[in-house]
């Protein structure tokens, strides 16, 4: 955004003699870039943070290790648990977009249904990271630390800041890796570009095989974790039962 600013004010010094035109942001207006990767970011907080310290409470509150002794999957566990926070993070969803739109100006020219398409696979992902995050620490504070250590690097290497494309080699592959990078992609070509979902299949399947990854990895995790207690507690029942 800077870079542009820059090269449209030396294409004007030339006056008539260079037609400058911009798409899509005609005014290089910062916050039109900068608010649909927002939206995005605070879903990240929500799905990773918020999401990992609730369950590692309930596991440190002991309410987990009581669904080993019932019928229920671990990925049944993880639906019911990330649930509250899919809706939560949908409203904030809207709430940040309808500010977006009315205190920065920011335009909303594409369509609603691919937005939410992607919005939807890109919430399924990092909610599963929340759920995986979860299952690795034993502690909040452990967390609340894995969680910023994933967060940090999409802050700064997603394209929300410095575009992919300025980034040395050596670290633009990790913004590659995040799933920030592409809902980023796919905000920005909705509200700015009105971009037809023919443009951003990619990032689109790129986050579908990154919520179905990171869901089995997590709910591997998770009945790696129930399954330890669900023995103990089953011969404890039956035992009782006998005597």
């Amino acid at each position: 955004m800077f870079a542009a600013q820059s090269s449209v004010g030396v294409l004007n010094k030339f006056g008539d003699r260079i037609h400058v035109e911009v798409l899509f942001n005609p005014d290089l207006k910062t916050s039109w870039v900068m608010v649909p990767a927002i939206i995005g970011l605070i879903l990240t907080f929500i799905g990773t943070i918020i999401t990992s310290i609730g369950l590692v409470r309930e596991r440190e509150a002991g309410t987990l290790e009581q669904l080993a002794v019932m019928p229920i999957r671990p990925s049944q566990v993880i639906l019911g648990k990330i649930v509250p926070y899919f809706l939560l993070a949908a409203v904030d969803l809207i709430i940040v977009t309808v500010l977006g739109m009315l205190l920065f100006d920011v335009p909303f020219n594409g369509n609603v249904l691919i937005f939410a398409l992607g919005s939807a696979l890109f919430l399924f992902v990092v909610l599963g990271l929340g759920v995986f995050i979860s299952t690795v620490s034993q502690t909040t504070g452990q967390a609340i630390q894995t969680a910023f250590m994933l967060l940090m690097p999409q802050i700064l290497l997603s394209g929300m800041i410095f575009p992919l494309e300025a980034m040395a080699a050596g670290v633009r592959w990790i913004g590659y890796l995040l799933p920030l990078t592409y809902f980023t992609m796919i905000s920005q070509g909705v509200m700015l570009r009105d971009a037809p979902i023919s443009s951003l299949w990619l990032p689109l399947v790129v986050l579908a095989v990154m919520a179905v990854v990171v869901f089995t990895g997590a709910t591997l995790r998770f009945r790696r974790d129930l399954a330890p207690n669900a023995p103990k507690v089953h011969n404890a029942a039956s035992e009782a039962g006998a005597e």
